[in-house]
């Protein structure tokens, strides 16, 4: 069908003066070397939004302000070790996370973080999302937070952390000010790591229900990204940006399959999605270079209930509308906005993402994917110990390999990397002498298993690198259990939050038994 044409608005000069401007800013100046201002005065993606005439209503990011003037908290961490908090701000106004200050407070244990702070000024924090048609894994019913340092980043130079939203994480806000209701008009960008996605359902950001629930069709609108082929798709194998308007995920005016739409993989992906009376657009680009592309521009889609629009104005992170939370994502930036911005506007925004360079450090000493490798315990007592398979009883265990030890005891103690079987960003381990047999936790405590196709055995066999919590090596978090790091205790090996219930969450040498080295295998 032949699409509506798009509505010509009339701008005003001095609002059309300030934009150009703003935009010249944001394409001259943007990247600082070694200062800890992220750039000059009206040029971060907040100022060139209103320059435009479409302020942001919110503004949420881990790694640096989104105001050129904003000097404020970024986001909230809590230690795990003695339940403390600390808000993380930035170095300096319009500047980057003070990511200093949360490696220090951190230091030895685990974080998560707590809340992500809105900048815009209206209060629209996003916080632990409750339980609403589906109910979360973390106590209540409520979802599990993200771990503070399993995004590691830098923008600008510095360093930063993003949010890893694992399957059972989501953040919430269900009470809003000055979020796009009804048929309202809107806009959002969210900047996304696009190489960690699933096809679970739904990785959005953006404009959602405010009882956690499912109320029909048009209640939302979010920026999807992901690979679900359920509602909708788009060209290739995917991960498509969508628009999650509830009951669909669209990629274009059809429900189903639209050609426009094209499988993206960007490791810094900007996603946008916007929306007003029977018109919306999807819009995407690489988060380190080049401009956006138009996925979609148009009519409302071709199905009953979205036309108009019944937006309810709550705000989601990494889950959908009614807290379904089996997606997979990380987040780093995003707003929303009062009013349907102009490309040129978002032009402007991306001009500003890209010139501030992101881009992902390599970890030290991680296992790569499809090599053989032994895990070498780093505890005092520990050090000729390595993390290997028990022959009776199948459990993991630690104990003493060495040059003189049986083949047998060798291969029990080597494991072949693959792709992590539950998220596709982290690492699962294959025994090396019982071929088809992953390392997995069941009931806390790791052991060698044969995995089915559910989604839970393939969660429980995964593991994400993140830097060694003593200094040396790596640390294996939990895909599921975003607190639990892989750690030795009493020779047994389990997953275990640093000082909770359980004899395996001692706080004593907690660092020490959860940082590993990856050495040569044994066999």
């Amino acid at each position: 069908m032949s699409l509506t044409p798009t509505r010509l608005t009339r701008v005003r000069p001095l609002a059309l003066l300030a934009l150009v401007l703003a935009m010249a800013t944001a394409l001259l100046g943007g990247r600082a070397s070694a200062g800890s201002s992220a750039a000059t005065a009206g040029s971060l993606p907040c100022d060139l939004y209103a320059a435009g005439g479409t302020p942001c209503v919110a503004a949420h990011s881990t790694t640096r302000a989104l105001y050129s003037s904003y000097s404020g908290r970024l986001y909230q961490v809590r230690r795990a070790s003695d339940g403390a908090t600390r808000d993380i701000g930035v170095l300096g106004a319009g500047g980057y996370a003070d990511a200093a200050a949360q490696d220090s407070f951190c230091a030895g244990t685990s974080c998560l973080i707590t809340v992500l702070y809105d900048q815009s000024g209206r209060g629209n924090h996003l916080t632990q999302a409750p339980p609403g048609g589906f109910q979360g894994p973390a106590a209540g019913g409520y979802d599990n937070l993200a771990e503070a340092s399993a995004a590691p980043v830098t923008v600008g130079g510095h360093k930063a952390y993003g949010v890893f939203v694992a399957p059972g994480t989501g953040y919430r806000n269900n009470n809003t000010n000055g979020i796009a209701t009804g048929d309202q008009p809107e806009g959002m960008y969210a900047l996304f790591d696009g190489t960690h996605y699933n096809g679970g359902c739904c990785f959005d950001y953006g404009n959602a229900e405010t009882n956690s629930r499912d109320n029909g069709n048009g209640t939302m609108e979010a920026v999807y990204f992901g690979n679900i082929k359920v509602w909708g798709y788009g060209t290739g194998n995917g991960p498509w940006v969508m628009a999650d308007l509830e009951n669909g995920l669209f990629s274009g005016v059809n429900p189903g399959y639209n050609a426009g739409n094209p499988s993206v993989s960007h490791r810094f992906l900007t996603a946008l999605v916007k929306g007003g009376p029977n018109h919306w657009a999807i819009r995407a680009g690489n988060g380190q270079s080049g401009g956006l592309s138009t996925y979609y521009d148009g009519p409302r889609p071709n199905a009953s209930g979205y036309n108009p629009m019944k937006k309810e104005g709550a705000i989601i992170l990494g889950i959908g509308g009614d807290n379904s939370n089996g997606s997979a994502g990380t987040f780093y930036e995003g707003v929303m906005t009062s009013g349907f911005p102009s490309d040129a506007t978002e032009n402007a925004v991306q001009a500003n993402i890209t010139s501030v360079g992101y881009a992902a450090p390599a970890l030290a000493g991680a296992p790569t994917v499809g090599s053989r490798v032994s895990l070498r315990a780093t505890t005092a007592c520990c050090t000729t110990s390595y993390l290997r398979h028990n022959t009776a009883d199948t459990n993991a265990a630690i104990a003493t390999v060495s040059s003189s030890s049986s083949s047998a005891d060798k291969a029990a103690a080597t494991w072949i990397v693959r792709r992590g079987l539950g998220d596709a960003s982290c690492v699962s381990f294959e025994s090396a002498d019982k071929p088809g047999q992953y390392l997995r936790h069941y009931d806390f405590r790791l052991r060698v298993d044969t995995i089915d196709s559910s989604a839970l055995a393939r969660l429980d066999a995964t593991f994400c690198p993140q830097a060694g919590h003593n200094g040396q090596g790596v640390s294996f978090r939990s895909a599921n259990y975003p607190g639990d790091f892989v750690r030795h205790y009493n020779y047994g090996v389990y997953v275990a939050s640093h000082g909770g219930s359980h004899d395996w969450d001692s706080a004593t040498a907690w660092a020490d038994d959860t940082s590993w080295v990856v050495t040569s295998p044994w066999a």
